[in-house]
């Protein structure tokens, strides 16, 4: 099981070099992005408050998932999307390019929902895929998210996909 820990200065490199492979990114829409490709020094300037510190946890989370074995080895966001904290929401789930495909993503995601639902003490997980994106539909299905009604249109094509933690618990 991978571990998380918050994101550090360090991975936004990595990050930006995960997220620029057009091939991948762009097919599934980031040319809807209007600063795409990401520079890190934006990730950093996200992710960071003037001071330094990683941005306040009250809203918004950026975790790295890293292995002993293989280092750092994807990156995603948790954030609110609602005033009394009970809903949150991930995005940029990320896998180094180079280790796609070897259930990392899988891992990444339920550990994001441990914390969640354990740690955070959250009612409700929502993520969004974009529709032609068949592998990532199929990973978050496989940690027990369901499709659901879109609840804010992004400006692009997603399916939205949501887990209760009464089906968390369920299914673990």
């Amino acid at each position: 099981m991978l571990r998380l820990r918050p994101y550090k200065s360090c991975d936004c490199e990595k990050i930006a070099e995960w997220i620029k492979d057009e091939t991948v990114f762009l097919k599934w829409g980031g040319k809807l992005f209007g600063d795409f490709p990401i520079a890190p020094d934006v990730i950093d300037r996200k992710y960071r408050l003037n001071n330094g510190d990683c941005v306040e946890p009250d809203n918004f989370y950026p975790w790295t998932a890293f292995d002993d074995e293989n280092g750092v080895v994807g990156h995603f966001i948790m954030r609110y999307i609602n005033g009394d904290n009970k809903i949150l929401r991930f995005g940029w789930v990320v896998v180094d390019n180079s280790l796609r495909g070897n259930g990392y993503g899988k891992q990444m995601l339920s550990a994001g929902l441990k914390y969640a639902f354990e740690i955070l003490g959250v009612d409700k997980v929502t993520i969004g895929v974009f529709e032609n994106n068949d592998s990532a539909y199929k990973c978050y299905k496989s940690v027990g998210f369901v499709k659901t009604e879109l609840v804010d249109k992004e400006p692009w094509n997603v399916i939205e996909m949501e887990i209760k933690k009464n089906d968390y618990i369920k299914n673990r």
